[in-house]
């Protein structure tokens, strides 16, 4: 993981309690770990894990933090798909974008009709 990413994951945790989420798991040392979503690619395996998941009202959403990237198709692929696995289990996809970082969010979002919240994290 990034280590830049890194330095974000207790903000995010805390804005997943504050909003309150349960069950919390989080791509992270100190925490069970979400599930991996795999894709074939060829005769190769993707992995795409969410940096956070949390139940609300019974339903599962995925949070991650948007960093730019020089790899967008990662990140659009890996958005197009918590996006769908949310919707499918009633929840959302929620990108914490912090500050420097949203410009990029919300153009790849628009840009690739992904559906997300994009927040604002300092």
């Amino acid at each position: 993981m990034l280590q830049e990413k890194e330095a974000y994951f207790d903000k995010a945790l805390k804005w997943a309690e504050r909003k309150g989420f349960s069950d919390i798991k989080a791509n992270q040392d100190d925490y069970e770990a979400p599930k991996a979503y795999m894709r074939q690619k060829g005769n190769e395996e993707e992995a795409f894990v969410p940096d956070l998941s949390g139940r609300k009202l019974g339903s599962k959403s995925f949070i991650e933090i948007a960093l730019k990237s020089d790899n967008m198709r990662r990140a659009v692929t890996k958005w197009k798909l918590l996006s769908t696995l949310a919707a499918m289990k009633r929840g959302k996809l929620y990108l914490l974008a912090p500050h420097g970082h949203r410009k990029f969010a919300d153009d790849l979002v628009k840009t690739h009709n992904i559906s997300a919240n994009v927040i604002s994290i300092r």
